[in-house]
């Protein structure tokens, strides 16, 4: 049996990970669905200096006092960065590498590089869409109580984890078992980029004909696919 550890990606939190967490379980499998730092109920901790690197070194730290080896460790969205930067530097614990639409940047690369985003609102600490952009673009996919269930969860990010460059200095020149996941109806992450990481990291390639967000689409496809070898 193996132990995940799902990343959720920006305005989401552990929360995200609900409908996909018992099909993992039920077949077995250990899972942490941490909530990164200053995300979803752990706004109130909101503060300058959260970053894609602070994050990643809670995670990591997570790990060693869990004393977790050999995890499969899954990334969403801008959870894919958190992911890589963790594998990084806990290169010991880490069995498999799974990027689920997930953003996958080259070291010194931003958000901003691979994807344009339109009506956020952003203040000195946090940054994220207004509620009708949410309703209206990022959560389109959704059917409507699952939207509206998604609307009341989703929190601004912080401001440094979007917008500041990633710092991968070894990542990419590693090798790793991992898988690429492709959500056919998503426009962000492109598809391009994907591809970019996939054949980077010769990476298995799968494909969800779905939206941005499969783990409230479809969660139980999506966990099938996380337990693919």
């Amino acid at each position: 049996m193996a132990t995940y550890v799902l990343l959720h990606g920006a305005y989401q939190g552990a929360w995200i990970w609900q409908r996909v967490t018992p099909h993992l379980r039920a077949a077995g499998h250990t899972v942490f669905t941490p909530t990164l730092d200053g995300c979803a109920e752990r706004r109130h901790a909101l503060r300058p200096g959260i970053d894609t690197e602070s994050q990643a070194d809670e995670v990591s730290k997570m790990l060693f006092f869990e004393d977790l080896r050999d995890i499969v460790l899954v990334g969403t969205s801008c959870g894919g960065m958190v992911a890589a930067r963790v594998a990084e530097t806990t290169r010991e614990r880490i069995g498999r590498i799974v990027l689920a639409d997930a953003l996958a940047l080259f070291d010194g690369e931003t958000i901003s590089d691979h994807v344009k985003r339109s009506g956020a609102v952003t203040d000195a600490l946090s940054t994220g869409p207004t509620r009708e952009d949410a309703a209206n673009r990022m959560f389109v996919s959704l059917d409507g109580s699952t939207k509206e269930w998604a609307l009341a969860r989703y929190t601004p990010h912080p401001v440094a984890a979007m917008t500041a460059p990633v710092k991968l200095d070894h990542f990419w020149q590693q090798d790793w078992k991992a898988s690429v996941i492709w959500c056919k109806r998503s426009v962000n992450p492109p598809v391009a980029h994907q591809k970019r990481a996939a054949e980077t990291m010769q990476a298995r390639w799968y494909e969800l004909d779905t939206g941005h967000y499969p783990m409230l689409t479809e969660p139980r496809s999506l966990a099938g696919l996380l337990m693919a070898e």
